[in-house]
């Protein structure tokens, strides 16, 4: 006889438990390819766009004000003891102060 898990108000018995992480496992192992984001050619459309929303947005004053206030914000929810809500305003923070590393860096799986 199997085990039950109980996971909520849902029941699984082990084997199709074992079935479905296996299921995912494989599906992962066969994702691996992965493309990095470029900055498109100058004189382009795209390359307007990436202007102004990448380098005079993000890397500019509006991305580092927005980066320390919510670098703030997490450090005022933290010392009151919030840190549910502390941990994803430090998170947002350091993504957006190092939004000009991380635009070129992240890739999509396919």
């Amino acid at each position: 006889m199997q085990a039950i898990v109980q996971l909520g108000k849902y029941r699984f018995s082990t084997g199709r438990l074992m079935l479905f992480m296996a299921t995912s496992l494989a599906v992962l192992m066969l994702c691996s390819a992965a493309i990095a984001i470029v900055a498109p050619a100058s004189g382009t459309f795209a390359y307007d766009v990436y202007d102004v929303a990448v380098l005079k947005m993000l890397q500019g004053p509006i991305g580092f004000v927005g980066g320390v206030a919510a670098m703030i914000i997490g450090a005022v929810l933290a010392i009151q003891g919030k840190i549910m809500g502390a941990i994803p305003s430090i998170c947002g923070g350091a993504v957006l102060l190092k939004a000009d590393a991380l635009v070129t860096s992240l890739g999509a799986i396919i």
